[in-house]
């Protein structure tokens, strides 16, 4: 039997958070976006998630404004993180430097650098160089030595992901 998406009798912002966001593969689709992934067949490929399941949360991301529908290649659609999106991004990088400091034994997997200066950018989001707050559009990721090489046929994307770029800029 599935959980139901709302916390009933809860009155907390976190809990209203928890139902946007607090699925399961919800906040992997929102990183890759942040990544660069926009295209339906690339989040499946990078992130393994059933069609049906992915089909299901995007709807639901569009339908609450943290992805918008825009016009791809040919006929098709592809999907973009928003500003409301966005501004989940402090969340899901926390929650990556937790789990590099805690399971990733090699290191961090990517570390983001701030395009102007080159310098490491925080968790916080400040520039470890020059001291002023990165905005996504000025991060690059880059990979840190957690991060494995691709092998031949790891995809696409993810050989896209493991070399330094911009956030927000596609894959394609």
């Amino acid at each position: 039997m599935a959980l139901p998406r709302e916390y009933t009798n809860q009155a907390c912002s976190m809990v209203r958070a928890l139902e946007i966001v607090g699925e399961r593969w919800t906040l992997l689709i929102v990183r890759d976006a942040v990544f660069g992934v926009r295209r339906f067949s690339d989040f499946v490929e990078h992130l393994g998630i059933p069609r049906a399941v992915l089909s299901e949360r995007l709807e639901f991301l569009l339908g609450e404004g943290v992805l918008e529908r825009v016009p791809g290649t040919g006929k098709r659609s592809e999907y973009e993180v928003t500003g409301k999106g966005r501004k989940l991004w402090p969340v899901i990088r926390t929650l990556s430097d937790w789990g590099d400091e805690y399971y990733a034994p090699d290191g961090p997997r990517r570390v983001f650098v701030h395009a102007s200066c080159a310098g490491e950018i925080a968790t916080t989001g400040e520039c470890l160089r020059c001291g002023t707050q990165v905005p996504l559009g000025e991060t690059l990721m880059t990979p840190g030595p957690g991060l494995p090489t691709p092998s031949p046929d790891s995809g696409h994307v993810t050989t896209v992901l493991a070399k330094p770029r911009p956030l927000l800029r596609s894959v394609h």
